[in-house]
């Protein structure tokens, strides 16, 4: 069975970042400076902002190229940004 859309944008961004997608427990992907939870459903928004509170690391969601939008416009306000799903920053933690 090939990888999920999930884990290949996981995989994808660990890569750039040089570090490992650790999807089993926590935020997906964490760097010295970075918390990156990988959502690819409009519906779990939601509960990818969740999984980040708490972090001190500049928090990030990653998403795929077509729900960029609706992620900007969901994290608004929240200080969490927006990763695309090749990592590039459509919208800046704060």
């Amino acid at each position: 069975m090939g990888l999920t859309k999930h884990d290949r944008i996981a995989n994808e961004i660990a890569d750039k970042k040089d570090t490992v997608c650790q999807s089993d427990k926590g935020v997906d992907i964490r760097t010295p400076t970075q918390a990156i939870e990988v959502e690819v459903g409009a519906g779990k928004l939601k509960e990818g902002v969740r999984q980040l509170q708490g972090s001190g690391k500049a928090r990030y969601l990653a998403v795929p190229n077509d729900l960029v939008k609706e992620a900007i416009e969901y994290t608004e306000g929240t200080g969490v940004g927006v990763m695309n799903e090749h990592g590039r920053i459509r919208k800046r933690a704060r």
